[in-house]
């Protein structure tokens, strides 16, 4: 790809990414609602269950348990992505960005740029919550840096997989059921509890389910501790997803738009 073309590109998805966010912007309860049903899971495990599940103690809870909830507040807010792409497709204000000369991966890019800049900001949200719940960790700006390029990988093959559902959905419905099994995967997973108290099948899928890695990595990380072979195994994981969402994606999308 030339200079001049690329140049294209990044000045479309400027542009039409500018105009996502400004949808946003106009109704910012899609963020707040996208964090809304993480921090209620939050509440209700640590001061409700927590005694029950850590031995008395919330507070240690609290940061037993964020790592999960960092995950659900993605998986819930990547549905928004796809829900948006569908009404696009269906409104066909993609049918008239192709009769213009906008370059066609602008569109979306835009749409991937956007779920970033939303779920990442909710994130945000959801950790200052925990800290008022009583959420600490004395871990390093470098350990901080490492958990957010996680969350940063995690939200993008996330977005991805939002992408492939909004390009194949045939209805509104469609588009967004997808991320119920993505929300629910953290609850079969070490997020919650350890995986060894689970049943032996159970268990089994648990520590071989890419979101158990990623948790226990982001926890590690938090505790200030060795985090081992578990960030290799998330990586693996996420970036194996990513590449075959995203070449999927636009396989699905070049057959959408011809």
């Amino acid at each position: 790809m030339s200079a001049t073309a690329t140049t294209h590109v990044v000045g479309d998805t400027v542009a039409l990414t500018d105009r996502s966010l400004r949808h946003i912007l106009r109704s910012p309860d899609t963020i707040i609602t996208t964090a809304v049903t993480p921090v209620a899971l939050m509440l209700l495990f640590v001061y409700v269950f927590g005694g029950a599940i850590h031995g008395g103690s919330t507070a240690s809870y609290v940061d037993y348990l964020l790592p999960g909830i960092l995950l659900i507040t993605v998986a819930s807010g990547v549905a928004y992505t796809a829900y948006r792409l569908f009404l696009d497709l269906q409104g066909g204000i993609v049918e008239r960005f192709q009769s213009m000369p906008i370059a066609r991966p602008s569109v979306l890019w835009a749409h991937v740029l956007t779920s970033m800049a939303a779920n990442l900001t909710s994130v945000v949200l959801v950790v200052g919550i925990a800290l008022l719940m009583g959420f600490r960790t004395g871990t390093t700006v470098l350990a901080w840096l490492a958990v957010a390029g996680i969350l940063v990988l995690f939200t993008l093959t996330l977005t991805w997989i939002a992408v492939l559902a909004g390009l194949s959905a045939k209805t509104v419905d469609g588009a967004s059921a997808f991320s119920y099994p993505l929300i629910f995967l953290p609850f079969i997973s070490s997020a919650f509890v350890p995986t060894e108290s689970m049943p032996t099948a159970v268990a089994w899928f648990a520590e071989h389910q890419p979101v158990t890695a990623v948790v226990d990595s982001i926890r590690a990380l938090f505790a200030q501790e060795p985090v081992g072979g578990d960030l290799w195994v998330a990586l693996v994981w996420l970036v194996g997803i990513l590449v075959l969402a995203y070449a999927l994606s636009v396989r699905a999308y070049r057959r959408k738009v011809g």
